[in-house]
């Protein structure tokens, strides 16, 4: 009887096995249903084997059903199941069922492997849950877990990205003390967080000052440092870096160059580009449409549309390196400068060119004849936009209306914001106060206040600009009671008045108050 019951057994796993193998699930659950309720013994290993593979094909509310059913049977999952079941469940996120499992682990005085371990930390961090994730990190170190350089790369580019910058720096410093040997990747992931940080000193000194010799830094690392000090003005800084990489065998490479090419190109340095465009040509970098795109906003910058549009057609066009961008740079230069005609040429070129104009185009042309007064152009290219299908964005519609309100056109500019709304945009606090200021302006402060009070409503919240803008509307009509509280209001929110405005409400206040007496 014994003999035939574990036959039995061996036969049911043959055919789940099978099943599985033809990824036939669901008829392998039936298979393993029919097995535990039939008269032959079923153990542990066949939970912890059928569950691994319901893990494996996702399949996790019929997992935990499993799991649960285990419980009361006696039986426990082993180590590497708990794991690659942690390991699924982040995929769909079930931190319920997550902490269920690390809760029973830590009963049966079982941890999870780093493998697991690390993607639930991601996680945690992935999901901004940054003080859980540093409080699951230290109690599974404490319960003898020990981190691996991966751990400290997930947790160095979470607290990053999380601006908790001192705390990352500390975490690189405890995991060079306990040994570790920080690689590419971890150390990517530091200059990285602390150069968007605006920490580029920081960033250097612990990786390529005092990992010098130590770790083979790759181009990511490089670059960003270039770029984080070209963008702090220490161009000597940058091509420092740059020639100890090549003394490193790490050779510059398009990027490279475009970071020392946009800040050339910033600071209007037009020899200087023009000679690095010919060193990378030189070299065998050849430059892409960014590079010269680089080239085209330092000569607008210099006031030099004319040049940029030879240079356009000259160089760009040859290569075939044109752009919405190229041609959206020059246009706003030519309407910067008040040739808004030609730039309204440019615009029918690049239509003839099969150059699709893009919102930025037409935000560009729009702003610049309505500036001049031509509004019979400007509804023209509105119209025009709508029939090519492209979709106007909260910038487009908050400079409309930021125009349409300085120049005293107040009707338009609330219509144009209606419209905005109409067409499912919702306004920003940029959009608002460009509305609140032309009102303001206009001496409809009671709409301007409505206005204010509406944006909270709809979750948008005030800033500094807009308290100052309703405040001085408020002091201008007299309405010094709503103004004082008003500026309550904005202290309560952390927000200070300028000095200007609030010297005009105190004098405003001791003047009438004086008037009274």
């Amino acid at each position: 009887m014994i003999h035939r019951l574990g036959a039995d057994r061996l036969l049911y796993r043959a055919r789940i096995s099978k099943l599985v193998k033809a990824g036939l699930i669901d008829h392998a659950v039936h298979v393993f249903d029919e097995m535990t309720q039939s008269n032959c013994r079923v153990f542990s290993i066949d939970y912890n084997r059928f569950i691994g593979v319901l893990v494996r094909h996702s399949r996790f509310d019929l997992a935990q059903h499993y799991y649960h059913q285990m419980g009361p049977l006696g039986f426990s999952l082993i180590p590497f199941t708990y794991s690659r079941f942690i390991s699924g469940l982040c995929q769909v996120k079930n931190f319920s069922l997550i902490d269920i499992l690390l809760n029973d682990m830590d009963r049966l005085g079982l941890l999870p492997d780093i493998w697991a371990f690390n993607i639930y930390l991601n996680l945690l961090f992935i999901e901004n849950r940054i003080e859980f994730a540093l409080q699951v990190f230290y109690s599974m170190v404490d319960k003898g877990r020990e981190p691996d350089v991966v751990t400290y790369t997930i947790i160095i580019h979470g607290l990053c990205k999380a601006k908790e910058f001192d705390n990352a720096v500390q975490f690189w410093n405890d995991m060079i003390e306990k040994g570790f040997r920080p690689d590419n990747v971890v150390s990517t992931a530091l200059v990285v967080g602390l150069c968007e940080g605006g920490k580029v000193d920081l960033a250097y000194e612990l990786t390529i000052g005092a990992m010098k010799g130590k770790v083979e830094f790759g181009l990511l690392i490089y670059n960003t440092l270039i770029n984080g000090f070209c963008r702090a003005g220490r161009i000597d800084k940058a091509r420092a870096i740059m020639s100890f990489m090549r003394r490193n065998g790490c050779e510059p490479d398009l990027v490279t160059n475009n970071v020392l090419l946009n800040y050339c190109c910033e600071g209007v340095m037009l020899e200087e580009a023009e000679n690095l465009m010919k060193k990378m040509e030189r070299s065998g970098i050849e430059p892409d449409v960014y590079s010269y795109n680089q080239l085209l906003k330092g000569l607008c910058k210099a006031s030099r549309p004319d040049k940029a549009y030879l240079f356009m057609l000259n160089k760009m066009e040859a290569k075939q390196l044109l752009d919405v961008v190229s041609y959206n740079t020059i246009i706003e230069a030519f309407c910067k400068e008040g040739r808004t005609r030609r730039a309204y040429t440019l615009f029918e070129e690049m239509r003839l060119k099969e150059i699709a104009p893009d919102v930025v185009t037409f935000t560009i042309l729009i702003n610049a004849f309505l500036r001049e007064g031509s509004s019979d152009i400007a509804k023209k290219l509105l119209d025009q936009m709508r029939g090519m299908g492209v979709f106007a964005d909260r910038i487009f519609y908050t400079t409309i209306i930021d125009y349409l309100s300085k120049s005293g056109k107040i009707g338009m500019a609330h219509s144009v914001f209606l419209d905005m709304v109409e067409q499912g945009i919702t306004p920003d606090v940029v959009s608002y106060n460009a509305l609140i200021n032309g009102l303001c302006k206009s001496s409809k402060v009671s709409e301007a206040m409505n206005l204010y009070d509406v944006m909270q409503t709809r979750g948008s919240h005030p800033d500094e600009v807009t308290f100052k803008l309703l405040i001085g509307g408020l002091i201008r009509e007299k309405k010094l009671d709503i103004a004082c509280r008003l500026w309550d209001q904005m202290m309560d929110k952390g927000f200070t008045l300028d000095n200007a405005v609030s010297e005009t409400l105190i004098k405003a206040i001791n003047s009438r108050d004086v008037a009274r007496k």
